[in-house]
């Protein structure tokens, strides 16, 4: 490991400060890395700053202090939580009590199932329907989902990837039949394809085939739906699987290039899709390492656009994020200290210079939040905004010593992956390369080491255990939900024109036989005829196949 005491300087001062912090005795024996191991020295000075233009203005290339010149004196960011459980109608009436209390934007979670393209009538649905999200099985489901809502008028954020584009299909559809068209919904799907293959692990087809998906979907939207994210690229799930913020950071952004290259590549220009690009990002429990994370990646991904993609639009250098505080970093000892880390975390990503931001709630470690946490957490955001005084200044951490120092290591450590990246041919052969998934294993294993060992302290777990009770009130879901799911979704299957399922089914098998055609149009055309998610990924399987993942150890 590199010694974090500085070199000596020609400041006296400096020099002398050295000679007594040497002389001072032993340091404490703890580990002073940041998180993800980076060497962290006893003291930053302004030989630590880099070039003044690195660090820029707010709304300024290259964006290190934020993408818009005001920042949260013009407009605090968005204030979501997500939101899904049970069926259609539930989560409805939790949207419905968020809105009441003051969030800002909906984010819509979806049961294990529907992540997978599977039917609620599914075998392997069995047990798991409504558990960790909402179960949305056809356009019926989605028209309950947001019953009584503007879509014209709300921000909806929608977290799937693999069937990602089925899901688009049935919210566009159930727009239409409420008067509002496509180009007047504004939100974000998840959809980031790679992401999956790499940490989440929630895939419908073989990597070619669902890349060529996701850009049909980024195709179309870009030309339909003037105001909607097609995808949010996913720096959050690598986070959560165990990586280093230097890989998040990494992979996160190579990700996102390789999705400019694919579009390049189909004859739209970046300015066509950067701009509908969004990002999200995990706020982890180090506090400064989260904070220079963001700051890096917003110059990281300006200088890349402007200089290797050559966009020209200024709103495509602007990476625009949400960011969600970390499920990993919770606690199911001692719950209620999760309040605590949810609100560090959360303060990163306000420092960070976030666009939205989701702060989990304290009993997420044991189940799916009950509506008290979800409050606390909601009232976590508005507090940071309203009370705490740092949304009066724009960036106030920038030109610290030590933030900037560390913008600039996490920078680095991210252009050496880029290059290994590119070595292997790329990040879409990297993936299937295992490359960036044997690097997150690995840190993911060292750090819990670290943990294990009690080199690393979390309170509550290996030090301070004392005071666990373990009577936390739980969010539970009534099993007889499921069944009613299923009982809904045959009646609404007996019910359809079959032969005009038929005929959508065979016209997306049609379509995605030939590459050069966009399978949203032929996907929202089954969505009005009532084909279900789990059908419309089974007609897409008899052309593509499936995908088996070697595993990484």
């Amino acid at each position: 490991m590199t010694d974090p005491i500085p070199a000596p300087s020609t400041s006296a001062p400096l020099a002398e400060w050295l000679d007594a912090y040497r002389g001072a005795g032993a340091e404490r024996d703890v580990p002073f890395t940041t998180l993800s191991g980076v060497p962290v020295a006893p003291l930053y000075t302004h030989e630590d700053l880099p070039d003044p233009e690195a660090i820029g203005l707010p709304g300024a290339f290259p964006y290190t202090r934020g993408v818009y010149p005001s920042m949260y004196r013009g407009r605090l960011w968005t204030m979501r939580q997500f939101a899904g459980f049970g069926t259609a109608a539930q989560t409805n009436e939790r949207f419905r009590y968020l809105l009441d209390h003051g969030q800002t934007g909906l984010s819509t979670a979806f049961d294990m199932p529907s992540l997978m393209g599977h039917d609620s009538d599914h075998p392997r649905s069995l047990g798991e329907v409504g558990r960790e999200g909402v179960a949305v099985d056809t356009i019926d489901d989605m028209r309950t989902l947001f019953r009584g809502i503007d879509l014209g008028a709300v921000s909806v954020s929608m977290t799937i990837n693999g069937p990602a584009a089925m899901m688009l299909a049935f919210y566009v559809a159930a727009a239409e039949e409420t008067g509002v068209p496509a180009d007047r919904l504004g939100g974000t799907i998840q959809a980031d394809i790679l992401k999956e293959y790499i940490a989440q692990k929630e895939w419908c087809f073989p990597i070619d085939p669902a890349m060529r998906l996701l850009g049909d979907t980024i195709e179309w939207s870009s030309r339909e739906m003037p105001r909607w994210h097609p995808v949010s690229i996913s720096g959050y799930h690598i986070r959560e699987a165990g990586s280093t913020a230097a890989q998040e950071l990494a992979f996160t952004l190579k990700d996102g290039f390789t999705y400019i290259e694919q579009a390049m590549e189909r004859g739209l220009s970046p300015d066509d899709v950067a701009p509908r690009c969004s990002f999200f990002f995990n706020a982890h429990i180090d506090f400064f390492e989260e904070i220079a994370k963001y700051r890096a990646a917003r110059r990281i991904w300006a200088r890349e656009l402007r200089d290797t993609y050559g966009a020209m639009n200024p709103r495509s250098l602007l990476m625009r994020f949400h960011t969600q505080t970390a499920g990993v970093s919770l606690t199911a000892q001692q719950p209620l200290n999760n309040i605590t880390r949810t609100a560090i975390e959360a303060l990163a990503g306000v420092l960070g210079g976030t666009q939205s931001l989701h702060t989990n709630s304290y009993d997420e470690a044991l189940a799916l939040p009950t509506e008290d946490a979800v409050r606390v957490a909601l009232r976590t955001q508005q507090i940071i905004a309203l009370e705490t005084g740092v949304t009066n200044t724009i960036d106030p951490l920038g030109g610290s010593y030590h933030v900037e120092a560390l913008t600039d290591e996490l920078e680095r450590q991210a252009y050496a992956y880029f290059r290994r990246i590119d070595e292997l041919g790329g990040m879409v052969e990297a993936v299937k390369q295992n490359f960036p998934q044997r690097e997150i294993a690995d840190a993911a294993y060292e750090l819990q080491q670290e943990i294990d060992s009690g080199r690393r302290v979390v309170v509550g777990v290996n030090a301070f255990p004392e005071g666990d009770d373990g009577d936390t009130p739980l969010h539970r879901i009534d099993p007889a939900l499921e069944r009613e799911q299923v009982e809904r979704l045959r009646a609404f299957k007996a019910a359809r024109d079959s032969a005009a399922v038929e005929a959508a089914c065979a016209a997306l098998r049609e379509t995605a036989a030939h590459a050069d055609r966009n399978l949203m149009p032929p996907m929202l055309d089954a969505a009005r005829a009532g084909v279900s998610e789990g059908e419309m990924v089974e007609a897409l399987q008899d052309v593509f196949g499936t995908y088996t993942e070697t595993p990484v150890f």
